[in-house]
């Protein structure tokens, strides 16, 4: 039976230690309230995007979201500190730029993304400096903050906090018992809500009462979102003249399912509706694949019946595609699934009008003002004064 949170597992032997963490993070954070420890704000549109847990709750697929939404209005920027990546410092990517040198999630939002400018760097603050003053980045007018919730050194116009509908922050408990890297008081802080990955068939009622359960202030938007699967693309596309046109295609293959991600279960949970029969692979978060994993992926590979194929992530696909070992049959066969998001109780219009108004009215760009002056007597309480960028609450 499916409930939300149904995958919290609490340690409660490790309690004890999540008293001690957790007074550490109060501690850090109480510092940022009094100012003891500084958050700067910046004179541009800044969007943080990020959880209060550990593992997936699917920032990617939502930032790829703002992504397809603001490149239409304005030219984006994506921040991410680079998780795993080999390189250090500021790295903006460029043609050339490997997985290796900015990590998985920026180098797939780099490849699907050509327009968007696509940078990493453990230090944000320093990052956005870069973003906005380096010659050849100089025109962003937003900025992504990729997986930022918690860092509390920017501070963001908007904060998006997301919440995994499978790993409800209301059930669960701090580090290293649970899974919350701070108190739940942490979402207090959020001016949107998102809870993702919720079933299809979420019921009017489920919706009712997960919004009381939150407890939100007034000035939070709440919204919920589902996952959408796009048509599968081939991983190795040279050679490759048999892709399949959709999922409905694939269910008739006998499915071989890669994943190196936090939560592969509900992609699992999903893909078991609709293949004929579905084989996992499972590696941990960010794994970096290996020779011995190639000749793994063979193997069981080899040893299903045909038709067959091969299923990953985009993420995993962008280090699969660096992996030496794979078979021919293994690249003629191997697809990576698109994860999209999308809005529940027509949400998606709500929630992009209040982006991209947000953007329009702190733009440095004269023609984003110029959108935001055409509707000045719907904002006529707003200043176009400002040291900082004007907060999502103030709007």
């Amino acid at each position: 039976m499916r409930t939300e949170g149904d995958l919290i597992k609490i340690n409660e032997f490790l309690r004890p230690l999540s008293w001690i963490y957790g007074a550490g993070v109060r501690l850090r954070n109480w510092f940022f309230d009094i100012g003891v420890l500084k958050s700067r704000a910046f004179d541009i549109p800044v969007i943080a995007v990020g959880n209060i847990t550990v593992g997936g709750s699917g920032k990617t697929p939502h930032v790829e979201y703002l992504i397809r939404l603001l490149e239409k209005v304005a030219q984006v920027a994506v921040l991410s500190r680079g998780y795993k990546r080999k390189s250090r410092g500021y790295v903006l990517a460029d043609d050339d730029t490997q997985v290796q040198q900015i990590g998985d999630e920026p180098y797939q939002m780099h490849r699907k993304f050509p327009g968007v400018f696509v940078a990493v760097d453990r230090k944000r603050t320093h990052g956005i400096d870069r973003l906005q003053h380096d010659e050849a980045t100089k025109d962003t007018d937003v900025i992504l903050l990729d997986d930022a919730f918690q860092h509390r050194y920017v501070k963001p116009g908007i904060n998006i906090l997301l919440v995994d509908y499978h790993r409800l922050i209301i059930y669960d408990t701090l580090l290293p018992a649970g899974r919350l890297r701070e108190p739940l008081s942490g979402k207090n802080r959020a001016d949107m809500v998102i809870i993702t990955k919720c079933p299809k068939d979420l019921k009017p009622m489920e919706f009712r009462v997960l919004t009381k359960a939150l407890d939100l202030y007034p000035y939070q938007k709440l919204f919920f979102t589902t996952i959408d699967y796009a048509a599968p693309q081939p991983v190795f596309p040279e050679g490759n003249d048999s892709c399949p046109a959709s999922m409905k295609e694939l269910g008739t293959h006998n499915v071989l399912l890669i994943t190196g991600i936090a939560s592969p279960r509900q992609m699992v949970n999903d893909l078991n509706g609709v293949m004929h029969h579905l084989t996992t692979l499972t590696f941990p978060d960010h794994h970096q694949f290996k020779t011995h994993d190639a000749d793994n992926i063979n193997s069981a590979f080899d040893a299903l019946p045909s038709p067959k194929a091969i299923i990953t992530t985009e993420k995993d696909a962008a280090r699969l595609q660096e992996l030496k070992g794979l078979s021919e049959e293994v690249r003629k066969n191997i697809y990576a699934l698109p994860i999209q998001i999308k809005f529940m109780l027509e949400g998606a219009e709500n929630f992009n009008d209040k982006i991209i108004s947000y953007v329009r009215k702190n733009s440095r760009n004269s023609i984003l003002v110029k959108g935001k002056d055409d509707n000045k007597s719907k904002d006529s309480h707003h200043s176009g004064h400002r040291t900082g960028t004007i907060s999502f609450r103030d709007n």
